[in-house]
């Protein structure tokens, strides 16, 4: 059988998934029907058991969609158990993540392998029995919703509905780019399809729309995404808030509709998918009708099933209309694992080992290509890869920093041709287009292109980007800072996944000027700060950029956010003020007292960076002894030793002047009880920069203002 499986692999291309199943040796159709059923069912009977022994969980879309799961994994997925990080693999991504028991059936049953920190495999399952038996407990490698990192055979993390359908449209760009990146005449060494498995919820989620905009714009006939139309929610029936047809919806997005009118017709669903794979011009949608709790004799189709146990008595009546031992708990029946291994797992592993064998080939004939590949997906960099960055000259007048990131950005990506990324409609704004020869446009007629057009749609901006992270592939996205908001939900989610995404941020402050209080950022930059594993930089001049750049491209398990100037900021004389090799500590000495011993601490980050300079200069002048603190990235200046911390910050000066256009939130870690903040109390104003300036404080002379009255309590005290 595996022979014939090889020659029919090896026929077809390299990694082409076959899609037949032998019966096995003895085996009669009857047989072979029976055993889907038991699996099907075995799948149901974990869902149940797990959600019953933690009190807590959504049983009824597991018991709706096992024989969805099963017909794709068991026949279709082209997915090796034993190495769940092949870079060829199918992706399957559960967007409906409160159904996260029907993931941790299948991780279960088809012996998927755990991956140590190093993404290598183990003989170890990353989902044991007894992990499923301590469902949504501490430290259970079965949390409430699927978690990327801590789950081996998770692809994302979801349960914010919508997020994890946005991610699988990044993992297809990704696909799409990487192919035409690497596969050459005989060599298809990246072909994989990305499944995603979406509820009610998933769509009417806002980030779902844009998602599948971009997708059906994009032609990206890799992608199919499986819609369980079992037309219930918490609330009830999902009538009470949603009626629209979602196939027309996906046909007017450019989709291919397929309807499934009953979940557990395997023969429907085979055909479904049979179809997604053939489909070569635009994704696909299988509209799956199910019922939710199905063979629940009182639960079924109710939202009762929902959210919570179905209860004991439910769950014997239900493994009663299954022909299930009813007082069996967590049973997994030794052929349905046999079943698994014989399906998914031995079609996988034949086709991972022909992979293997053919990238050989391509790596004797291709080994510049094979190199990058290999430095991709383990999150290196070239050799070199920084040698087109250089010190900016001093200037007085400088450059707005969004400028001069444009220029390190374009000076790093022709270095990293994996670098990828694009706008939510702002490029020309943000400075984030890739002008060099080659870079092209990323579109549906040509998908090698690497700059990216994400539109108006800054949700979808930051799930697609965790999706191509998750690929592999280095991926930035760009708007203005007051968007962020729009894309929050996405950054926490990269944050918690720890996916280096990068983030450039523009327009950063009341800087904006005319365009008023809607498009000036306050409170950004500290709501920002707050999200745990997120690292935020905010450069003072040039020179800060491109040490920020340089430490944001060696980061393999962080997202980065980048907020940049609108205007120009004076690019600082680095002979007469300290080398901005700093910011790799998150902040420095900038301008010190002569004897180091300075009286009173002037903090800031950013624009005001410059203002604080010349307030020290001013101060200088009258005698009294400051100190100017750059601090571009406050997290990574938290992570240096306390030695360090205190070296740049000492205790013993209290006397302290934070200054940033932005809300005070959080400077009183740093300057203190009885410091002083220069910031935002309230929203900005429409009017020029230079009047704003004024009118909010940010002047030298308010500078020094402060700064003496904090001398002033410091002798008090």
């Amino acid at each position: 059988a595996e022979d014939g499986i090889r020659d029919s692999v090896a026929s077809r291309g390299l990694g082409d998934v076959y899609k037949r199943q032998a019966l096995g040796k003895g085996k009669t159709v009857a047989d072979q029907v029976s055993i889907k059923q038991l699996s099907i069912n075995t799948i149901r009977t974990l869902a149940m058991d797990a959600v019953q022994a933690a009190k807590s969980g959504h049983p009824g879309t597991p018991m709706a969609l096992a024989p969805v799961a099963y017909c794709l994994w068991n026949e279709f997925l082209q997915f090796d158990p034993d190495e769940p990080a092949w870079p060829n693999r199918d992706r399957f991504v559960l967007s409906v993540g409160h159904a996260s028991m029907l993931l941790y059936a299948m991780l279960h049953l088809t012996q998927v392998k755990r991956l140590n920190d190093n993404y290598e495999g183990t003989n170890e399952l990353a989902v044991p029995l007894d992990e499923i038996k301590r469902f949504r407990q501490l430290e259970s490698k079965c949390p409430g919703h699927p978690e990327y990192h801590w789950t081996s055979g998770v692809e994302t993390t979801t349960g914010p509905l919508g997020q994890g359908a946005g991610n699988s449209v990044g993992m297809a760009i990704a696909q799409r780019w990487m192919a035409n990146y690497f596969n050459r005449p005989g060599f298809d060494v990246i072909n994989y399809d990305v499944y995603a498995l979406c509820g009610d919820g998933c769509l009417m989620e806002g980030v779902s729309s844009e998602a599948a905009s971009l997708a059906g714009h994009l032609k990206l006939s890799n992608l199919c995404w499986i819609y369980d139309n079992n037309k219930i929610t918490i609330e009830g029936k999902t009538a009470l808030a949603f009626s629209e047809d979602v196939g027309v919806r996906f046909q007017a997005y450019g989709w291919k509709v397929l309807n499934v009118d009953d979940a557990n017709n395997q023969e429907k669903l085979s055909d479904a998918f049979r179809a997604f794979q053939e489909e070569t011009t635009r994704p696909t949608i299988i509209i799956v009708n199910s019922h939710i709790a199905f063979g629940a004799p009182n639960k079924q189709d109710t939202h009762g099933a929902h959210g919570e146990p179905l209860g004991e008595e439910e769950i014997r009546l239900t493994k009663k209309n299954y022909g299930w031992p009813e007082e069996a708990k967590f049973l997994v029946p030794n052929e349905v694992i046999e079943h698994f291994q014989g399906g998914m797992g031995q079609r996988g592993k034949v086709n991972r080992k022909v992979w293997m064998e053919k990238f050989q080939e391509y790596k004797a004939q291709y080994p510049e290509l094979a190199e990058h590949l290999h430095k991709m997906q383990h999150r290196q960099l070239p050799e070199q890869w920084d040698r087109g960055l250089t010190e900016f000259p001093a200037d007085p007048k400088g450059v707005a920093t969004r400028e001069s990131s444009g220029k390190v950005l374009n000076a790093i990506a022709k270095e990293v041709p994996w670098l990828i990324g694009g706008a939510a409609d702002l490029a020309p704004s943000t400075k984030t287009r890739l002008t060099f020869e080659g870079a092209g446009d990323f579109e549906a007629e040509t998908q090698s292109g690497r700059n990216l057009h994400f539109g108006v749609r800054e949700h979808a901006m930051g799930a697609v980007m965790s999706g191509m992270a998750l690929s592999k592939v280095r991926a930035y996205g760009s708007g203005f800072l007051i968007f962020s908001d729009y894309g929050r939900p996405a950054i926490r989610l990269a944050a918690m996944m720890e996916v280096p995404v990068i983030y450039v941020f523009t327009h950063d402050s009341i800087g904006v000027g005319e365009d008023g209080p809607t498009h000036q950022p306050i409170e950004h930059l500290a709501s920002l700060r707050a999200i745990p594993g997120l690292i935020t930089f905010r450069p003072c001049d040039a020179n800060e950029v491109v040490e920020a750049w340089r430490v944001i491209m060696q980061m393999q398990h962080q997202p980065v956010v980048l907020a940049l100037t609108r205007q120009a900021v004076p690019t600082l004389d680095r002979a007469q003020y300290r080398s901005a090799l700093g910011v790799a500590q998150g902040a420095y000495v900038l301008a010190d007292a002569d004897d180091g011993k300075p009286e009173v601490l002037l903090l800031a980050s950013g624009s005001e960076v410059a203002l604080c300079v010349q307030a020290y200069e001013q101060l200088k002048i009258e005698g009294i002894k400051a100190r100017v603190v750059s601090m571009p990235s406050w997290e990574l200046f938290e992570k240096q030793s306390h030695d360090y911390r205190d070296s740049v910050i000492p205790p013993n000066v209290t006397a302290r002047v934070s200054v940033e256009q932005a809300t005070t939130f959080g400077w009183s870690k740093y300057v203190g009880s009885t410091g002083s903040s220069i910031g935002m109390e309230t929203f900005g104003a429409s009017a020029p920069i230079k009047d704003l300036i004024k009118h909010f404080g940010f002047t030298v002379g308010n500078v020094v203002a402060v700064t003496k009255q904090q001398l002033e309590i410091t002798v008090r005290t």
